[in-house]
């Protein structure tokens, strides 16, 4: 039963949840549930403007009920859809098409005809305008009076009462795949994907799918109608609320020019079906949210064979435009991706998608660049200026140079020539393009409602609703197929909030579980498993509790089905084959239809964690382990855990009830793999974990991989470089000789002369800081610039070498600390010529409420790499550097290791992660630091920018550096090949020891 599921029995992050969600959505003092004669349809189901925003926008009389027009009236010869375009493609005067012969799918699920759009969902029979779409895809036949048998089901919505479900609030993801299921209250509600905490990348390089995120186009809410509420019209809800709505609402794919359907808002309810807490232990244990309904929305009615699609709404579309534009020009993409990967030495297998992103890069290079002499002194004066961003007349320098070697401008027949109004993923938008014969559906497709299961009362206690048979049901049959959401246990807990604070990181208290989401009752689980699985199909989650399986005999007490992976073979088992196993993450750029099948239930093999990157891509079965007679509950053993739970719940003093019950759904034993088992659902990076105990010999330079599976986190950008043993201690001996240690110190603690503002810098000479004898140290200059931090609380510093003697001091250093090794294994490792460190610099902060995601170097031809390792580190701290991985949705955060660099090539998205060791103002830190009396905490660290520097990438690498940094310096580049290379092929001699001596010989 559905009083659904335990209290004590999820533990999140350590912390052993054993209270219930306090989050109260009823109950209402209702004694009974809505009567069935009291559905009706809305008065204006065929307006214009049916998907405008509900809470400000649509007719009140959206909201109420009215009677249905004349099902028995024939479809007009020829109607306007509302676009003002003919339908008479629709046309049908053969009235038996119009209902769902016996014994027929009612409603498919199968591959959908949009383009890249996955899974989609078909009816099976025809319906027409301004009729429910639920009476007919669940089975109502000829003969029935409407107003007596209502349809055979519709469908529940689970509230989701957390915001705060993502990055950059909790978690290691932007965007979760079980989000995309979810309707937003309001767009993005549950996913903040533009923050400036993450890179500003077009949609298409994304590889993930946003699903339902930023949609308007339905909502949902807490005080729906009731029975009192649907008798006093009108009355409009509005308290918008996130919802799970599994069924239709879930899996109808969006397309706003063919949208055939829309929800009828006056039908659903919110009740506990008489129940009323805390008398009755199953109020507030399931949803009390019911009557989910949907009309058919298009003019000319909906075929048999054609997919159910709905209008996401404007935001979603707007949202979605840079991908819907890829979709539209797919045919050149593919063309672009086909092409030879002129990357000489590269990895092999690396993404195509970022050709793309080096190409609109490329046109941000500008003709001219100021010339080191100009940029300089105005440095000098306390001002920069990126020249990317002024305007053609705009020219703060005083003195300019060609930008030699410009990027080659984009071919025509580009992405920019895609017509931009373009809003509709079909090839062809006639609604013929979105049909599927009924053959090939029943050949292709599953089942989801085939008149055999019907929603009503339940006859369990305190269980609300329940699915019963409408017909017998042989043993072995399978009664239902649902798609699964994949997730983790965070994703159920709800955290203490303090929306008001001003920094994101503060917003959330994640050592405080307040309460747990109702969507866990509706879970599968396993107790030494990470991973929990929600169906996403009509009516399952109605099937109730029955207890174990007691007898094979007619009606006997006890669950009637079970659950199990599809069988080898079936339907089931090749539709989710195709869909998990997309060689293009959400992208379904396979043909279902020229697929091998040989590998059912892959995600059998997977980890946990590449399980939940794929809601909606798997799938279970409910099946008969009986004979299950006319009129039966169906019933399923949600397990002793569960049952145990139950019973100590329920069996508390009514005012002992302190909350909603909570529990998941025990699955059987056996049904979850071993490898699922006993793991871990944290990212975490392989390298990393073993260089403690088997370091990386120097200059071995290897890819981040995850632990999880071995794949690598971003082939393209995120490497591990070994460096010599001892290298971190003496570069950091060299750094406290030069002084430029303790100007840290005064910077970081912003003594008098040492305050810079936000995006303030100057000049120094850290060597009169400390005791040294020699006149060239004490006399060598260094430039402290920080960070942009006027709304953060944010004191990053760097300082670098401002005058050229400063400038090879430190490279010689470098070499004499062994870090010609590391140059060298880059070199080697990705097949280059030659390299070149053109720019080197100190990073150091105390506190740190909020950075940003960002890249330093780009569209350079996959030749560049900024070379990070530690020099101070504050012992016992949590991770210090944010990576992102190359789908762009997960980041991994990482300590700094002693002796070992990370390597960022281009488009290295990274970050320095929130901490706080230290304020100026003596503020103990949360680090586990002290105070400005008891010591000082700081973090340093050093990055190296090296590069094969040629007529590819120069132009490039000098935009890249023209405005806010001092340095490196632009004369550098003024001439190919470069004055000085610190690594060559040919010799096989690393350089950095001797600055300036090295020269390539043509």
């Amino acid at each position: 039963m559905r009083p659904a599921n335990a209290i004590a029995a999820l533990s999140i992050g350590g912390i052993s949840i054993a209270i219930a969600s306090g989050i109260n959505y009823g109950p209402t003092k209702s004694e009974h549930s809505v009567e069935k004669d009291e559905i009706s349809r809305p008065v204006d189901a065929d307006c214009t403007n049916c998907n405008e925003d509900i809470l400000t926008s649509l007719n009140p009389a959206r909201f109420q009920s009215t009677p249905k027009a004349d099902k028995e009236k024939s479809l007009p010869e020829t109607t306007k859809n509302k676009e003002g375009e003919d339908d008479d493609e629709y046309e049908d005067d053969d009235d038996d098409n119009y209902y769902l012969p016996n014994g027929q799918c009612g409603l498919y699920l199968a591959p959908s005809t949009l383009p890249h759009a996955g899974l989609g969902v078909f009816s099976g029979s025809a319906i027409p305008f301004d009729h429910s779409v639920n009476e007919y895809v669940g089975g109502t036949f000829p003969g029935f009076d409407d107003d007596k048998h209502p349809p055979l089901w519709t469908d529940l919505f689970i509230p989701i009462a957390d915001d705060y479900k993502a990055l950059p609030y909790r978690g290691q993801q932007r965007f979760p795949s079980w989000l995309q299921y979810i309707w937003p209250k309001s767009p993005g509600a549950l996913s903040d994907l533009t923050t400036t905490a993450f890179p500003d990348v077009p949609h298409e390089l994304w590889d993930f799918d946003l699903g339902l995120n930023f949609a308007d186009g339905i909502q949902f809410f807490a005080d729906d109608f009731d029975d009192k509420r649907s008798k006093t019209m009108p009355y409009k809800p509005k308290e918008s609320v996130n919802a799970f709505v599994p069924g239709l609402a879930s899996l109808a794919n969006s397309d706003s020019r063919l949208s055939n359907m829309d929800r009828i808002y006056a039908n659903s309810r919110v009740d506990y079906n008489g129940q009323v807490a805390p008398w009755q232990p199953g109020a507030g244990a399931y949803t009390p949210h019911h009557g989910i309904e949907f009309s058919v929305s298009k003019k000319g009615g909906v075929y048999a064979g054609m997919e159910l699609l709905l209008d996401y709404g404007p935001v979603w579309r707007a949202k979605n435009k840079q991908r819907l534009d890829w979709f539209s020009n797919r045919k050149n993409m593919d063309k672009q991706r086909n092409e030879k990967h002129e990357r000489k030495g590269f990895v092999e297998g690396i993404n195509k998608k970022w050709g793309r992103l080096d190409e609109r890069e490329s046109q941000d290079c500008p003709d001219d660049l100021p010339t080191e002499n100009a940029k300089r002194d105005r440095l000098a004066q306390g001002m920069a200026a990126d020249s990317s961003l002024l305007g053609d007349d705009e020219k703060p320098y005083s003195e300019y140079r060609t930008n030699d070697y410009h990027p080659q401008t984009k071919d025509a027949g580009d992405d920019n020539n895609v017509d931009k109004a373009t809003v509709s993923l079909a090839d062809d938008t006639g609604p013929h393009q979105i049909m599927k014969p009924l053959p090939w559906l029943n050949q292709n497709g599953i089942c989801l409602s085939s008149g055999k299961l019907q929603i009503k009362a339940s006859t369990i206690k305190f269980a609300g609703r329940g699915v019963f048979s409408t017909t017998h049901i042989g043993k072995g049959e399978v009664v239902l197929s649902s798609p699964l959401i994949a997730m983790r246990g965070e994703d159920f807990a709800i955290y203490k909030t303090y929306a008001d604070e001003r920094f994101l990181k503060n917003q959330i208290d994640k050592s405080a579980v307040v309460a747990v989401e109702l969507l866990f009752n509706y879970a599968f689980s396993h107790p030494d498993s990470p991973l929990y699985l929600v169906p996403n199909a009509p009516l399952a989650n109605f099937i109730n509790h029955g207890g174990p399986f007691t007898s094979h005999k007619p009606k006997a007490e006890g669950a009637n089905v079970e659950v199990r992976w599809p069988k080898a073979g079936s339907n089931a088992a090749k539709l989710f084959e195709w869909a998990y196993t997309q060689k293009q993450a959400n992208r379904f750029d396979n043909d279902f239809e020229t697929t091998i099948f040989n590998d059912p239930n892959p995600w059998l093999k997977d980890h946990p964690i590449d399980v939940m990157e794929r809601s909606g891509k798997l799938a279970l079965e409910y099946v008969a382990l009986r004979d299950i007679h006319n009129d039966e509950e169906i019933l399923l053993d949600y397990g002793q855990l569960w049952q145990d739970a139950w019973e100590e719940y329920s069996g508390r003093n009514t005012y002992g009830r302190s909350g909603y019950f909570r529990h998941s759904i025990g699955v059987p034993p056996g049904f979850f793999p071993d490898n699922w088992l006993h793991v871990s659902d944290r990212y975490e990076i392989a390298e990393i974990q073993d260089l403690v105990n088997n370091p990386l010999e120097p200059g071995a330079a290897v890819p981040m991989t995850w632990a999880h599976n071995g794949k690598p986190v971003a082939s393209k950008y995120a490497y591990v470089v070994g460096l010599d043993n001892g290298f971190s201690e003496r570069f950091l001996e060299y750094s406290e000789k030069k002084g430029v240690i303790e100007l840290y110190r005064k910077l970081l603690r912003e003594k008098e002369g040492y305050h810079l503002p936000s995006d303030g810098f100057d000049v120094y000479k850290p060597g009169a800081l400390v005791n040294n004898t020699f006149g060239t140290d004490m006399a060598m200059e260094f430039f402290a610039h920080r960070y942009k931090s006027k709304d953060w609380n944010f004191n990053m510093h760097f300082v670098a070498a401002w005058d050229e003697s400063a400038r090879k001091d430190i490279l010689r250093a470098l070499g004499d600390a062994g870090f010609d090794l590391a140059v060298k294994g880059i070199g080697e490792r990705f097949g280059y010529d030659n390299m070149t460190c053109f720019h080197a610099s100190y990073m150091g902060v105390t506190h740190c409420d909020k950075s940003k995601m960002h890249s330093d170097i780009y569209a350079t031809g996959d030749k560049s790499w900024n070379i990070i390792f530690p020099l101070i580190t504050v012992e016992g701290s949590p991770p210090e550097l944010d990576i992102m991985s190359e789908d762009m949705n997960t980041v991994i955060g990482v300590n700094y290791l002693k002796d070992v660099a990370f390597a960022m090539g281009d488009f290295g998205y990274h970050q320095t992660r929130p901490i706080n060791y230290f304020t100026p103002d003596g503020e103990k830190g949360e680090d586990g630091s002290n105070d400005a009396a008891d010591g000082f905490p700081i973090r340093v660290v050093f990055g190296v920018y090296c590069a094969q520097i040629d007529e590819t990438n120069v132009a490039m690498i000098r935009h890249i550096y023209d405005g806010d940094d001092p340095a490196p310096f632009a004369d550098q580049f003024e001439t190919l090949p470069m004055r000085e290379i610190h690594w060559n092929r040919d010799s096989g001699t690393c350089t950095l020891g001797k600055p300036g001596g090295m020269k390539v010989v043509l």
